[in-house]
């Protein structure tokens, strides 16, 4: 029996090395299988506030190898449990057992019939479809908060919905067919013709049950009508008995069962969708209320003007949201007391059916008892700010949370006529039991809202507290007619409420199911279904305080899809994990435990983690989990090595100088001469020590020149020292030299700053974690910019977007000391040229490339820099590619030299995708960016300066920057 309470991060026993060893043999093919604790341990976490650790860790690439594995599973009798994104909050994809990570293959995309129909694998995530669908103005009807993270597999077991399709385009009704892998081994494609008569025969039982489910419903119009009735809401409680009401065929009723049966019936192997349209034309307005109640009052009204969304937000909501640096000042700009706010959105195909949409709800809000007059835009930043707070509000508020608490996120839905009762009598709920600080909001256009407490679950007296709230939940809920789980899927925290939603008959209908399906019970044992009552008291997560850098995460995964090691070692949630379960471990006294985690994170977490911040990008509580790999490196470098990177900083001209020469003259002498030393000493000082030298990298790079700066000049040119260090591509002039070229073409005089041979942002030093390197350095390169800016009165341009990005950070860690800096502007050599210098320069057709693709990175994507980066492409070529499937190259400074299996991990599938077509040109914005894609594709990568430089015409359009 597990433990009430709270579980620990990491079990081991003596038979894992057995379990790994009979797994293996029970499959002809080659398959991954774990049982070391450190894969268990970042394998066991999901966004749920659960917690068990999996005895073993399988990750299959095919159906075929799924159905060997239920093979193995009914011999053995050990139970399977799905994992895919891992965002799931309700229990239903953590295990004790064996756990299938169907994330890391399984991510096929194939978009046909103009983007009518989407056919995908659970891997894939559902922004990752979307980005393809896109350019045919078609969307997947799904559209959940966490489409970031959360995959197709999850999309399908939790029959997700989301903000704006309600019940007509959730994963039930847009569904059109599946690749199903049921437990006895048999594959179902319910896609072919004869598919009801491949499950007649292949699957008897199963067939003839299903059948029989159907006839005894429809027979029953009591049973029909209470059918009818909970489907008529958002709901995900159980399994969905509508399938039995809706279809008519065994196979058509199986495939709709499989839908958010949460990974207990069988494997999607393959989903395919109908998808739906994406509107072109949309405004968005934020109603404030004095009050929860007015808010949930006014619904009705507003529901008769046809929003596509309304999105509800109470007061601490509210507060919470305004912290979110990206709010800005479209939150309400006054205190917020018992306020709540109505997000709400009108969606249409045309402008004019739009502004008919518009008139009407304007003329709405003018009557209703709103604290302010609302706007209606069609702002698309403004909109796109709005959404960003409500997408990323539960990550945000639990991330917010008291430390050492957990959150716990449920989300219920009522008929909307019922909404305003059931909230004003949750929030009654909340103070009885003392959940002060607890949150509501969610789709309340549906009826379906979303609460969140918090809750710390080591003091013994806090779990009765919360057994006593849900049981006053469940009756609050089901007497207002409504259903326990709404989008969430039923998981651990609501199987021992099924019966009590559903009543005995259809209960008993739910338990024909699954055992019609999975007669052994080997998949996802207690999910959806359960004997155990107090099943949603058990095995609770515990999160003990750890270090800054971790206990705001909320393990949500939201980080996860934007990490280049992810499918190479960890992610940013997994590294976090790591150091969660350490900690535990050592207040458990599993010393042993402990010392192996910290052995194996030197690999996992710290050496193959780019420190690129993307996933700070992706992160609704903005953490930066390179901050924390960056102090792990910096507690465990030597003082040998640390005192040799200090010396560094002191002679950066000879250092840089040094490492162009010795590249130059690698790429003259035969290859061997220098790969055989060079894997000799990657051997003797540490293959994190010593970067791995290859044909593929360019020869050495020239010194920086100063110039001469003139009294007139308009700007301070920066030329970054990867530029001294490694040289253009082969045939190319390399950033400095075309940003010089571009800025004499239309005038723009330039400054440089002292002995810049010796000046660098400090990246180098800070990424490996060398303190006194990066805060000489910094210093040094601040004052220098300083001086040469005439006291910040110039703007000064750097010409690589992680330097740019290094610059600003050094200026900012310089500010306590010197607030004078402030004034001083950082700005990357692409944001510059699309202002200042393109609109000045003349493109000749007969230049006009025909086709560029571009590389983003992971430094213009945090500044922001990457709609300037495609409009400098735009102005070269007729047409623009950024690869649906970019991300960050990992080469990261040398990490793709000290590291290459990182870089080749991180940039396979961009490369994949970049070598089915040829283009006239490659173009990034980073030289150490441009030689990882070179190097991936085989194609060689510019900065997109370069060819600006090349195609334009020396000639004036307008008049010098000032």
């Amino acid at each position: 029996m597990s433990r009430i309470k709270s579980a620990s991060r990491a079990d081991v026993t003596p038979s894992e090395i057995d379990l790994e060893a009979a797994i293996k043999v029970a499959f002809p093919q080659s398959v991954t299988v774990s049982t070391r604790a450190f894969d268990r341990v970042i394998a066991a976490v999901d966004a749920s506030h659960y917690l068990l650790t999996p005895r073993a860790v399988v990750t299959p690439e095919t159906a075929e190898e799924v159905a060997t594995l239920f093979s193995y599973a009914h011999a053995s009798g050990e139970p399977l449990t799905f994992r895919s994104g891992g965002t799931s909050l309700s229990g239903q994809a953590c295990t004790a057992n064996i756990l299938v990570d169907t994330r890391k293959f399984f991510r096929s995309i194939a978009i046909e019939d103009q983007g009518l129909i989407a056919r995908v694998g659970p891997g894939a995530t559902l922004r990752q479809v979307n980005t393809r669908l896109l350019r045919h103005g078609r969307k997947l009807g799904p559209d959940p908060a966490s489409e970031i993270a959360c995959t197709i597999g999850g999309v399908v077991a939790n029959n997700s919905s989301g903000m704006a399709c309600g019940i007509e385009q959730n994963t039930y009704r847009t569904l059109r067919s599946a690749r199903i892998v049921l437990p006895s081994g048999t594959i179902v494609d319910t896609s072919e013709t004869d598919a009801d008569e491949k499950l007649r025969l292949a699957e008897p039982s199963l067939w003839r049950t299903l059948n029989a489910l159907r006839a005894e419903v429809l027979a029953d119009p009591l049973l029909t009508a209470e059918i009818q009735r909970q489907y008529s809401i958002k709901n995900t409680m159980g399994y969905g008995l509508n399938s039995l009401v809706d279809h008519e065929t065994p196979v058509q009723i199986l495939a709709h069962l499989i839908v958010g049966s949460e990974g207990t019936l069988g494997f999607v192997a393959e989903a395919t969708f109908n998808t739906v349209p994406l509107h072109e034309f949309a405004a968005t307005a934020l109603l404030v209320f004095d009050s929860l109640r007015a808010a949930t009052d006014a619904l009705v009204e507003i529901m008769s003007t046809d929003p596509a969304t309304v999105e509800l937000l109470d007061a601490a909501s509210l507060r919470a949201a305004s912290a979110d640096p990206e709010a800005g000042e479209d939150l309400p700009q006054f205190d917020i007391l018992n306020h709540c706010a109505l997000l709400v959105e009108y969606q249409a195909a045309t402008a004019s059916s739009l502004d008919t949409l518009g008139a009407r709800a304007e003329a709405l809000f003018a009557g209703l008892p709103l604290t302010t007059l609302p706007v209606l835009t069609q702002d698309p930043k403004v909109r796109a700010s709005l959404w960003h707070i409500r997408k990323g509000l539960y990550a945000t508020i639990a991330g917010a949370r008291p430390s050492g608490t957990t959150a716990l996120l449920e989300d219920i839905a009522v008929p909307v006529e019922r909404l305003s009762e059931t909230c004003a009598g949750l929030t009654d709920l909340f103070a009885t039991h003392g959940y002060e600080d607890a949150v509501i909001f969610g789709h309340a256009k549906d009826g379906n809202v979303h609460f969140l407490i918090n809750e710390n679950f080591d003091v013994e007296s806090n779990l009765a507290r919360y057994r006593a709230f849900t049981e006053d939940m469940v009756s609050l809920v089901l007497g207002a007619g409504g259903t326990l789980k709404a989008e969430h899927g039923t998981g651990r925290i609501m199987a021992p409420f099924v019966a009590r939603q559903f009543g005995p008959k259809l209960y008993r209908i739910m338990q024909d199911i699954k055992g019609a399906f999975d007669p052994l019970g080997i998949l996802n044992p207690d999910v959806v279904l359960t004997v155990d009552p107090d099943l949603h008291l058990r095995n609770l997560k515990s999160t003990p305080p750890v270090e800054a850098e971790v206990d705001r995460c909320v393990e949500c995964g939201y980080c996860e899809p934007v990490c280049p090691s992810k499918d190479l070692s960890t992610t940013p949630r997994q590294r976090i994990v790591v150091q969660r379960a350490i900690a535990e471990a050592d207040l458990r006294g599993d010393h042993a435990l402990a010392k192996e985690l910290r052995r194996e994170r030197g690999y996992e977490v710290v050496e193959t983690c780019a420190v690129d911040g993307m996933c700070q990008t992706a992160c609704p509580v903005m953490i930066n989990t390179g901050d924390l790999v960056r102090r792990l490196r910096s507690e465990a470098i030597g003082a040998a090595e640390g005192a040799a990177w200090n010396a560094t900083s002191q002679a950066w001209e000879a250092v840089t100088r040094s490492a162009s020469v010795a590249l130059s003259v690698a790429a003259a002498v035969p290859a061997p001469l220098v790969t055989i030393p060079n894997s000799a000493l990657r051997g003797v000082l540490g293959k994190d020590t010593v970067p791995l030298w290859s044909k593929d990298l360019p020869k050495g790079g020239k010194r920086r020149t100063q110039g001469s700066s003139s009294n007139v000049a308009q700007v301070v040119y920066f030329q970054a020292c990867l530029g001294a260090m490694f040289g253009p591509p082969a045939g190319g002039s390399g950033v400095a030299v075309a940003f010089r070229s571009l800025a004499a073409k239309v005038g723009i005089e330039l400054a440089f700053p002292e002995d810049i041979g010796n000046l660098c942002c400090g990246t180098p030093w800070k990424s490996k974690g060398i303190q006194d390197g990066y805060d000489d350095v910094a210093a040094r390169t601040a004052t220098a910019l300083w001086e040469a800016s005439d006291g910040g009165r110039l703007p000064v341009v750097c010409d690589n977007a992680s330097c740019s990005e290094g610059l600003q950070t050094a200026l900012e860690d310089a500010v306590e000391e010197r607030p004078e800096y402030r004034s001083m502007r950082i700005i990357d050599a692409v944001d510059y040229a699309a202002q200042y210098i393109l609109p000045k320069l003349d493109v000749a057709p007969d230049e006009l490339l025909g086709s560029i693709v571009v590389h983003p990175t992971c430094a213009s994507t945090r500044a922001g820099s990457n709609q300037n980066l495609t409009a400098l492409a735009s102005a070269v070529a007729s047409e623009v590619s950024v690869p649906d499937d970019w991300g960050c190259c990992a080469f990261a400074g040398d990490r793709g030299m000290l590291h290459p299996e990182l870089a080749a991990s991180a940039t396979q599938r961009e490369s994949n995708e970049v070598q089915a077509d040829d283009f006239d040109a490659y173009v990034s914005c980073n030289r150490t960016c441009e030689i990882g894609m070179t190097r991936a594709t085989g194609h060689s990568y510019e900065h997109v300066l370069e060819v600006l430089d090349r195609v334009s015409a020396a000639t004036l359009k307008g008049q010098h920057h000032g």
